[in-house]
């Protein structure tokens, strides 16, 4: 969601300037923006725009970079853990259901008989978690790249902890596209739980039209379905990266829906696009059969009336998915605000 990272405490001093640019910092000068009793974490999330929110007494659980992000968790009063990478909110204890629930089971239960789903990214596990609640589903591939983030989520986010020793999950540490490349299998469901496009970043060539057309797509069995987070979504975001996003896949699948839906911890609606060579034909009723048919377990947030309203946009940004003309590229990339480590280290 935004740039840099800074933990404030109420004498003004930070604990945690070691491992982020101070460059990319703004300072703040006493405790005029500090409860007298707290610490706050604050995130940019535009030039002219933060999102803070306090902090428990053993506020930063812990912190460290690896070779390609760098990653904290935090001890929120409001969302319980944090998990932030390149000093962006990736998710909140309290409510990381609502994004990947809407991630992981619209593309499951919309597919009639998925056996096979392939996870690039996903390393904290949650994305895995909620693909393995489905009957279904013979295997699950979490490929993530960064060994150091998916061993940090291993140890401290408890509630994945089953999901990472469950015997339907291959966990590969590679590339994605590298991994996908040099597959010889195919899958009912690709899935993207990617880090939002940032510059320097690991991951903003797994948003282009040529991977999503010479590599992702025929990795797909046939009828498969690809499904991606696509960033910010609300009245004034959607135009950071998600209309860009949801036209690049359109230029490769026949059939693409956009959905949306608010995040608290995030502050703003979120998205994700869906896209397959076969029609989605799939309503409430339906979905909600399947819930009830094909999932072990309750979800939280998804049922079929949910899903269907959140594929209806409002007006504005109707328009502008309409309207979209810009195609990702290796060479024509868009980026959420901030920057990845790679970039610092140029």
């Amino acid at each position: 969601m935004g740039e840099a990272v800074e933990f404030f405490h109420a004498n003004g001093f930070s604990n945690l300037t070691q491992k982020f640019d101070p460059k990319l910092v703004l300072n703040v000068n006493g405790n005029s923006h500090l409860d007298r009793d707290g610490s706050w974490y604050e995130e940019t999330i535009d030039d002219d725009l933060k999102w803070s929110f306090a902090l428990n007494v053993n506020g930063v659980l812990h912190k460290g970079t690896s070779e390609f992000q760098e990653i904290a968790l935090l001890d929120t009063k409001r969302f319980g853990k944090v998990l932030v990478i390149d000093g962006k909110m990736q998710s909140a204890e309290v409510d990381e259901f609502i994004y990947h629930e809407c991630l992981i089971h619209p593309a499951l239960l919309c597919h009639p008989k998925p056996k096979s789903v392939f996870i690039m990214g996903g390393g904290e596990g949650s994305a895995a978690r909620e693909a393995l609640k489905h009957k279904l589903l013979d295997k699950v591939v979490m490929c993530d790249i960064d060994q150091e983030v998916v061993d940090f989520c291993r140890r401290h986010l408890t509630v994945n902890q089953e999901a990472f020793s469950h015997k339907k999950l291959n966990l590969v540490i590679n590339d994605a596209k590298a991994e996908l490349e040099k597959s010889c299998e195919k899958f009912d469901i690709i899935v993207g739980d990617l880090a939002d496009p940032v510059e320097g970043g690991p991951c903003y060539q797994l948003y282009t039209k040529s991977f999503y057309e010479q590599i992702l797509k025929p990795k797909l069995n046939h009828g498969g379905i690809f499904v991606t987070q696509a960033g910010p979504a609300g009245i004034f975001t959607h135009k950071e990266v998600f209309t860009s996003i949801f036209n690049t896949i359109k230029q490769v699948f026949k059939y693409v829906v956009a959905y949306a839906a608010h995040i608290p911890s995030f502050a703003d609606t979120w998205g994700w696009v869906m896209a397959s060579d076969e029609p989605f034909s799939i309503n409430a009723e339906k979905m909600d059969r399947r819930i009830e048919e094909r999932i072990d377990g309750e979800l939280n947030y998804l049922n079929g009336a949910l899903f269907i309203s959140s594929a209806t946009m409002n007006k504005t940004v109707s328009l502008s998915l309409l309207n979209e003309t810009h195609v990702y590229t290796e060479e024509d990339a868009r980026f959420i605000h901030g920057h990845g480590v790679a970039y610092r280290i140029n």
